[in-house]
């Protein structure tokens, strides 16, 4: 069984319309501060902001700014901490978003709490769930086999990739803004590293390689659909084995992607970015998307990475527009199992928030019929 957890990063922001609805940090917390140290004690707060007494966790991993894997002295819970640094130049909402989340492909908050560095540098400690294995672990794992990761569990991650994103962005009205391998969490999975067999985890190659082509021209005004962009950089890496746009730097970035989407025309620029004026890019034409994947790759995977890595952020399909591409349809097989026989993890036990203003033509694609009684609400 594997299941895929979006990890947080300090990233989160409001998108649209849509706030958080919270500016503050809970007034109980205002005067907790603790030493930077390998083992600290700190009075925490759950994550609704009730204070939980105390524990003493001790840091045992984690490096360039990755969160780091932790053990919690008084009951031996393994968590992962994320420190958030907390500058009053700025506005950090990432406690306030984390606290709304609910969702099962979402890393949840258990606990937060403050320290202090010698250079009385404030940071927010955020405690969350720990998961152990990562989707860029798992690609790498297969490209040491020389193995193409199978087509199932391609489906099964991006799935729920989707769903969470769908998720943050309609149920919450925030965009994540850095989603690449590393910051895809994999809860369990039969083909990744066995236990006692596992690699130092190293910060993956760089955040440039999923970045939508809106910020390389430089956007400020932009949308969720940067996450979209990113997701189908993941997908299509899944399929590939590889990065699909792997730029040495933002320039080069523009230019791998330039070589398979072909140049942008002045509409596709003033889609991405009004502001942009400059327009000196070789003519390049679009090179065939059943090109660049091996011919037995199915046309339903093909089509839908061609639907996420649109120039025009409006032209790409939504995260729900995603959930329901045929590329999908096995996921919702009743007779579908994982290559060792297991079923597969929950996929449609949606809440309410989830589904809210969805349309019932859209429902019925996305919730199986074996499955709908899992969802008595939408009633269907």
């Amino acid at each position: 069984m594997a299941s895929v957890g979006m990890a947080p990063t300090s990233g989160l922001r409001e998108s649209g319309s849509h706030a958080v609805g919270v500016d503050s940090l809970p007034e109980e917390m205002n005067d907790m501060k603790i030493r930077d140290d390998k083992e600290m004690e700190a009075t925490v707060v759950d994550g609704n902001g009730t204070e939980t007494g105390h524990i003493i966790v001790t840091t045992i991993g984690g490096r360039n700014g990755q969160p780091k894997q932790a053990k919690c002295l008084e009951n031996g819970e393994t968590v992962a901490i994320k420190k958030v640094l907390q500058d009053k130049r700025y506005k950090n909402r990432e406690l306030q978003t984390m606290r709304l989340l609910d969702h099962p492909n979402v890393v949840s908050l258990k606990h937060c709490f403050f320290s202090t560095t010698e250079k009385d540098e404030l940071y927010l400690n955020l405690v969350l769930e720990y998961v152990p294995e990562t989707i860029h672990r798992v690609i790498k794992h297969y490209n040491k086999l020389n193995q193409r990761i199978p087509l199932i569990y391609v489906k099964l991650y991006t799935y729920q990739i989707f769903r969470a994103l769908s998720y943050i962005h309609c149920g919450i009205g925030v965009c994540h803004r850095d989603i690449k391998p590393q910051n895809l969490l994999v809860r369990s999975c039969e083909s990744a590293h066995p236990p006692g067999q596992r690699e130092p985890n190293i910060s993956y190659i760089c955040s440039r390689y999923y970045r939508a082509p809106e910020l390389i021209f430089g956007a400020t005004e932009y949308t969720t659909n940067i996450d979209i962009w990113s997701a189908g950089c993941v997908l299509a890496e899944l399929l590939l084995g590889q990065p699909l746009f792997p730029g040495e730097s933002g320039v080069d970035q523009l230019v791998e992607i330039i070589k398979v989407l072909g140049t942008p025309t002045r509409e596709e620029i003033k889609c991405m970015n009004p502001n942009y004026t400059e327009f000196k890019f070789p003519q390049i034409k679009a090179h065939p998307w059943h090109k660049i994947f091996h011919k037995r790759m199915p046309p339903e995977a093909v089509d839908l990475v061609s639907r996420l890595l649109q120039y025009s952020p409006n032209l790409r399909c939504t995260a729900l527009d995603a959930l329901i591409h045929p590329f999908f349809n096995e996921l919702r097989d009743p007779n579908t199992r994982l290559p060792n026989g297991r079923f597969l993890p929950p996929l449609f036990n949606f809440k309410p928030q989830e589904l809210k203003g969805v349309p019932v033509e859209t429902l019925t694609k996305l919730i199986p019929e074996h499955a709908r009684k899992q969802c008595p609400f939408i009633g269907l």
